[in-house]
């Protein structure tokens, strides 16, 4: 089992920046490739970005490269999920997730979810 707690969601303003972070227990979790997903009122759940178990492989969706940036540090068993320039439309609840399957955009490979951290981003 591994458990993960989501941190760090605020309102915010249109262009700001903010740090969501995402604490994981358990199993070992550097065995564990991590991804970020967000789910704004009336959508689906998207994919936004993923890192590989050792930090060194990433991929983000479209709507967020260049803006977002996620990282991890497996000694702090700790993933983070970097925003900046945020757009109204990057207000969601935001997820974190761990998967053995590697870097994957599907969120049906993923196997353990945290409660998520909402981010309200005003115009």
């Amino acid at each position: 089992q591994v458990q993960l707690v989501e941190s760090g969601g605020e309102l915010m303003q249109a262009g700001g920046s903010l740090r969501v972070s995402c604490a994981a227990s358990g199993r070992i979790f550097s065995s564990y490739d991590m991804g970020w997903f967000r789910q704004a009122p009336g959508k689906e759940r998207e994919f936004v970005a993923a890192v590989s178990r050792s930090g060194y492989g990433r991929y983000y969706a479209d709507s967020v490269k260049g803006r977002f940036t996620i990282s991890r540090d497996n000694a702090k068993n700790t993933v983070i999920l970097q925003m900046n320039s945020l757009k109204p439309e990057d207000t969601a609840v935001y997820y974190c997730a761990a998967t053995r399957v590697g870097i994957t955009t599907h969120d049906k490979d993923y196997d353990y979810w945290g409660q998520g951290t909402q981010v309200t981003v005003s115009s």
